[in-house]
């Protein structure tokens, strides 16, 4: 597929969601591209993994579920772009459907709900808050624990919520764009290292490693970037916190874009935390300090919308440049 339709599309999808967004009455008449996704993987779950099979097997049956929503991913999202480009205004609509896979506006949304909650309505309210975009246990986190929560979050889903399926738009259009957010879906939904899920959901985890390697580490770069452009923050600490610290992160991906935004906050994120009552061990990013605050929370997010229009930013030169190089030399 050329390049200039996609980068295009992904610069457009970017736009929209940036100003709309996925509104909520659509939600309710008929769900979301995730919620779909969501409820594929679950059939998938519950008809291929079967408790009784041993690990090769339940490997193998997850190699065939990762391929079967891989399936039902792309397929659909290659034809529909391809029906729409022959028509007009076809390519609007491609980028009407490329921006429900970006989260930049709810992935703002709901950690500010979190900071909201801290601020007005106490603990409580928080870690239900923040319940709803960490998969750990709230009701271990103090005060501190939930902001620390929240700004982690934050930055890890603005690499894999936004920079990675922005990339995967430019790469390969929307159906690239819907691989990705099928594969994104499926680790955070079977990818855990559970009894359940350790050998079923051993692929889909692995192939969403490898699909986040580039995205994670650009993200940890704008992230970089806006922290100059940010004031009372340290450029400075913010590299050098991702070159000592987001390799050591039990995840190959998520520790640069934390590491990032705990040297700019001047915080120490991530260490141990508890998933369903286990303890999980992990190295801390940033060597700052670890008592954040709601302000800590609005920081990290005028951080984040700084870092997220540099993106915005690069995707325009880009799209700029592949069209005039697309475009007719005149005699």
């Amino acid at each position: 597929m050329p390049l200039e339709p996609n980068v295009a599309t992904a610069l457009a999808a970017l736009l929209i969601e940036a100003l709309v967004g996925y509104p909520d009455p659509l939600t309710r008449r008929m769900g979301h591209p995730v919620t779909w996704i969501g409820a594929l993987i679950d059939a998938l779950d519950a008809r291929l993994n079967r408790e009784t099979w041993p690990a090769r097997q339940r490997r193998a049956a997850g190699a065939l579920a990762v391929l079967i929503l891989m399936v039902a991913a792309v397929v659909p999202a290659a034809a529909l772009a391809r029906g729409l480009q022959m028509l007009p205004f076809g390519m609007v609509v491609v980028a009407l459907a490329a921006s429900t896979l970006i989260a930049q506006r709810s992935l703002y949304a709901h950690v500010a709900r979190v900071a909201d909650a801290l601020e007005r309505h106490g603990l409580a309210a928080a870690r239900a808050a923040v319940a709803h975009i960490v998969g750990r246990d709230p009701e271990r986190l103090d005060a501190a624990g939930v902001a620390r929560a929240a700004i982690e979050s934050l930055a890890e889903n603005f690499s894999d919520g936004v920079v990675a399926p922005t990339l995967w738009l430019m790469i390969g259009g929307l159906a690239g764009g819907a691989a990705y957010k099928a594969i994104n879906t499926a680790d955070s939904m079977i990818g855990h290292r559970t009894a359940r899920h350790q050998a079923f959901g051993a692929w889909a985890a692995r192939c969403d490693d490898l699909l986040n390697l580039p995205a994670s580490r650009l993200a940890a770069l704008l992230i970089v970037a806006a922290a100059a452009l940010t004031p009372r923050l340290s450029t400075r600490a913010a590299f050098a916190a991702v070159r000592r610290d987001a390799g050591r992160h039990r995840s190959p991906n998520a520790g640069y874009p934390e590491a990032a935004m705990a040297g700019a906050l001047g915080l120490r994120l991530a260490g141990p935390r508890f998933y369903g009552g286990v303890c999980v061990a992990d190295a801390f990013m940033g060597n700052g300090r670890s008592e954040a605050t709601a302000a800590d929370i609005r920081v990290a997010l005028a951080l984040y919308r700084r870092a997220d229009a540099i993106l915005m930013g690069l995707v325009a030169v880009l799209a700029a440049l592949v069209w005039t190089s697309a475009r007719p030399v005149l005699p």
